[in-house]
């Protein structure tokens, strides 16, 4: 699979579990843990192999990029912080949901970013048959990647 396509589709996922949350009642905490725990595994594999394989190809591929990669690390270290808070967190705390919005305004935000300003420059540096090769490179790290964000080494160690 298109590195870019599998990556939109771990986003679409994403979103479909924040619709799913969003849609809770209050009372209703074991299912916000539920969609909580589903999102932090997802979002710390997404993560870690954008971080592993993409970015790096796509910063080889399209050095015009780097700046949005860069910034793109950066929003994936703030990200898996407040996964590691949630994942230890009591969803009757307070302050669950507040967090879990936040996550949500923050990844909705670094997904569009990414959709929209750079993605097409990436498709365009990269061509099919690299995204294709990347595509596969991702799929494999999927399997080793980390899916408890208290095990991803912290982007300030790097």
């Amino acid at each position: 699979m298109d590195a870019i396509v599998l990556l939109r589709e771990d986003h679409k996922t994403v979103e479909r579990l924040f619709k799913r949350f969003e849609k809770t009642d209050d009372d209703d905490l074991t299912e916000r843990r539920a969609i909580a725990d589903e999102v932090i595994e997802e979002l710390t594999v997404h993560a870690w192999i954008e971080e592993q394989v993409f970015y790096p190809a796509a910063r080889d591929a399209a050095p015009d990029t780097t700046d949005h990669i860069l910034e793109s690390i950066e929003e994936h270290h703030a990200v898996v912080w407040m996964l590691s808070e949630l994942k230890t967190m009591d969803p009757a705390d307070e302050r669950f949901k507040a967090k879990m919005s936040v996550l949500m305004e923050n990844v909705r935000h670094h997904v569009e970013e990414e959709e929209q300003e750079w993605f097409p420059d990436v498709r365009k540096a990269m061509g099919r048959n690299r995204l294709t090769e990347v595509g596969k490179q991702l799929e494999a790290e999927k399997d080793k990647a980390p899916r408890d964000p208290l095990a991803v080494p912290s982007a300030a160690s790097k």
